[in-house]
């Protein structure tokens, strides 16, 4: 796999949102050695659809940054930690103790810092709390003096773990003791004892769960990397006697007597924020980098408390991981000043070199606020595309490919999340300790936004950019980033959107603002399978980060830990959107239904679809089966797949004007329509899987119509658009242009 022709030169963009007129800066940097690359500024028209679609097209984009550069080698800080970057924690301290409550997830590993006061490759006088690389408790010194207590501490096992040292008698004492937990196993508590001798401490920070390390930005490098959850580290001014921290570790405290009491860092305050407070008397107070798990359960959560609004003592650690990654961290590099005439449209910086494929900055140009210039709208789902970037379990073929059905297409610019972890991952991965990741950010190079590789997400939305093109409509592209940003004033221009292929993940900002457009008499199409699925949030604590919880129910990659179903961002419930009380029935009037990825199949139209309400909708509309074609599988319905549900929410009036059929038994139903298990019940055959399009009108003169299929879009380039979906998608989007309102049937 090493000779693979790996993209080497990447980058991202500060916001990939930006209005005609405004500013973008691009952050562009070599992964493994300066490299010279070429900058090529297109706006993005279709994909790499294979044969089977209307493939690669770009059109350049002259502008002053188009041309040969270097890129410096720009490494990528990785890991969550807590920095105290305070010269006075630790100065002038010659005897200490540390104490806190940790649960380690993960060992392998050669050391993982606890709390620390040293930065990698520096020798002056520090000491790190550690878990070695047994497993077990030590404390070590810069010197590389290094006492353990030799006892790997169980996984996932909360334990008081406490280190001192008396400089008088340059005496270190250690003692893990594992915390009472439900069932009959009880770990043995395991002491140890040596000598050292540091001097005086000099002004230095502290980590909470890394040490440092040195690199292009002060404070955001760090090694020895936590993966786990650390709760109420505490740093006291003298050696506490063996009896004191044993009676300490009795009853699960880690506060020493105020006296002595130099910091006291208490996680279940601000857990919606960066910030990490010290309840003692310095007021050392700390700040979160690369964004650790919050409002994650503690050692003393018991089951009897859910929200961590409500019981904080009960959600007072922070869950770290080596992985973890909010901001890659590399400077601006290019600009563009993007006129103020310019079309509205997908756009990406493409980064060339002579040994590898391109590398797609992937953005979107949006007309300037208030000022629409079509009366139709492209919804990017660009949430969505944040959620899926960097997945790195596709690299798995032998569990992917059996999941799928079918053997999974990939790239070279496919392997670069494994050849460099460091890039993060995606909301379908789970981290190495094996909880799942629940946060993602855009400010990092994403490997699979781009006009490349699978037809997914991006892939197939170009399909409809490539259709609005081949058929002449005029349309602008606004995103899941604005619509959360600005809600109804986003849509209130337009009079109809089209979102894309599978805007699965929807914050309530979001929903709110396409559910106030639709009830003004907004014409909404969903083209699409999966949507308004999950609950995320944007952390105003991080710009430009998503939050996902998969709390109990639903389809997914991960399940989220007992105890951790409410988002650290808002305090509000995650999850399913169905489960909080919101199906997406009710707003689009499809739900998610069935997945399969062996094949797609086509739609049969239903006796609704002679109704007088939908004549225009097929009008020279003549296939009998309805789809079958398309570079997304196939056929137009596949891959994931929504029906209507009136028990879910479709309204009474909706008409099913057309179902697929022909699923194989790889395609089956989700997860939270099946009550119970049994072979063979919930395959392909089973009535309930299928796609359906599906119309209705609203109070205010509107209307809606879904497709209920992630593959549909994947069909309107067959026979150079000439085809029944083609031909139905059109007659859809001139009816929504149209001003002349809809009617609700009289019931």
């Amino acid at each position: 796999m090493s000779d693979l022709p790996i993209p080497d030169v990447l980058g991202y963009c500060d916001d990939w949102s930006v209005a005609a007129g405004g500013t973008i800066r691009f952050r562009i940097g070599a992964m493994t050695r300066p490299r010279d690359y070429t900058a090529q500024l297109v706006r993005v028209i279709s994909s790499d659809t294979g044969p089977e679609g209307a493939g690669l097209k770009t059109s350049d984009v002259d502008a002053p940054l188009n041309g040969r550069h270097s890129a410096a080698l720009r490494p990528i800080p990785a890991g969550s930690f807590v920095l105290v970057e305070r010269g006075d924690a630790v100065a002038g301290l010659t005897s200490f103790t540390v104490m806190a409550l940790v649960q380690p997830m993960l060992d392998g590993r050669p050391s993982q810092a606890i709390l620390s006061t040293l930065v990698e490759g520096q020798r002056r006088a520090g000491f790190a709390l550690i878990v070695d690389e047994v497993g077990a408790l030590a404390l070590h010194f810069a010197d590389g003096t290094r006492i353990s207590t030799g006892a790997k501490m169980p996984l996932g096992r909360w334990h008081h773990v406490a280190a001192s040292l008396d400089a008088t008698t340059g005496e270190v004492f250690l003692r893990q003791t594992p915390l009472p937990a439900r069932g009959f196993d009880r770990p043995a508590s395991f002491e140890a004892g040596g000598l050292a001798a540091i001097g005086a401490l000099p002004a230095s920070a502290v980590r909470i769960g890394a040490i440092g390390r040195t690199g292009p930005v002060p404070g955001r490098f760090a090694t020895w990397l936590f993966n786990g959850k650390i709760e109420a580290p505490s740093l006291a001014d003298r050696a506490l006697s063996v009896d004191e921290i044993r009676a300490l570790a009795a009853v699960g405290s880690t506060r020493p007597p105020e006296a002595c009491l130099r910091a006291a860092w208490d996680f279940a305050r601000d857990i919606s924020t960066v910030h990490v407070r010290d309840a003692g008397p310095r007021a050392l107070h700390g700040v979160t980098v690369n964004a650790p798990k919050r409002a994650v359960t503690g050692a003393s959560w018991d089951g009897s408390a859910h929200d961590w609004r409500q019981t904080p003592r009960h959600y007072g650690a922070i869950h770290f991981h080596e992985d973890d990654l909010y901001d890659a961290c590399w400077p601006d590099t290019l600009a563009w000043s993007i006129p103020a005439d310019m079309r509205s449209g997908v756009y990406a910086l493409r980064l060339d070199t002579d040994a590898a494929p391109p590398f797609w900055i992937t953005f979107f140009v949006r007309p300037p606020r208030g000022k629409a210039r079509a009366r139709a709208a492209f919804l990017a789902s660009t949430a969505t595309y944040s959620v899926y970037a960097n997945y790195r379990a596709r690299m798995a073929p032998s569990t992917v490919d059996l999941a799928f059905g079918a053997l999974q297409q990939i790239d070279s610019t496919d392997m670069l999340p494994a050849f460099h972890p460091e890039l993060g991952a995606s909301t379908y991965d789970k981290h190495p300790d094996g909880s799942g990741v629940c946060h993602v950010s855009r400010l990092r190079p994403m490997v699979n936004v781009r006009p490349t590789g699978r037809m997914w997400n991006l892939q197939i939305d170009l399909c409809l950019i490539d259709w609005l093109e081949a058929q002449g409509f005029d349309y602008d592209v606004i995103t899941d980033d604005d619509l959360h940003r600005e809600g109804l004033s986003l849509l209130e221009p337009y009079a109809a959107v089209m979102s894309g292929c599978h805007p699965e993940y929807w914050s309530g900002a979001m929903w709110d603002g396409l559910a106030a457009w639709l009830e003004r008499g907004g014409r909404f199409m969903y083209p699409g399978g999966n949507g308004f699925y999950w609950k995320i949030d944007y952390p105003e604590s991080h710009p430009g980060m998503i939050e996902v919880r998969r709390a109990e129910g639903g389809t997914r990659a991960w399940a989220e830990l007992p105890g951790e179903y409410l988002h650290a961002s808002t305090g509000e419930l995650g999850g399913l959107w169905r489960r909080n009380g919101r199906t997406p029935n009710a707003l689009v009037g499809v739900g998610f239904i069935a997945q399969g990825f062996d094949y797609a199949t086509h739609y049969r139209r239903t006796a609704q679809s002679e109704d007088p309400r939908v004549a225009w909708m097929f009008a020279g509309v003549t296939e009998e089966r309805l789809g079958d074609y398309g570079c997304a599988l196939g056929g137009a319905a596949g891959m994931e797949i929504d029906s209507a549900s009136t028990v879910l929410g479709t309204p009474a009036h909706a008409l099913v004007v057309a179902s697929s059929v022909g699923h194989s038994k790889v395609m089956n139903l989700v997860v939270e329509e099946i009550n119970c298990g049994f072979t063979g019940a919930y395959g392909g055959t089973w009535p309930a899987v299928r796609a359906d399009i599906v119309f209705f009108e609203t109070p205010a003169g509107g209307a809606v119509w879904s497709t209920g299929s992630i593959s549909y879009l994947g069909s309107l380039a067959h026979d150079d658009y000439r085809n029944g979906i083609s031909r139905l998608t059109a007659n859809v989007l001139r009816r929504f242009l149209d001003p002349t309102p809809f009617l609700v049937p009289e019931s």
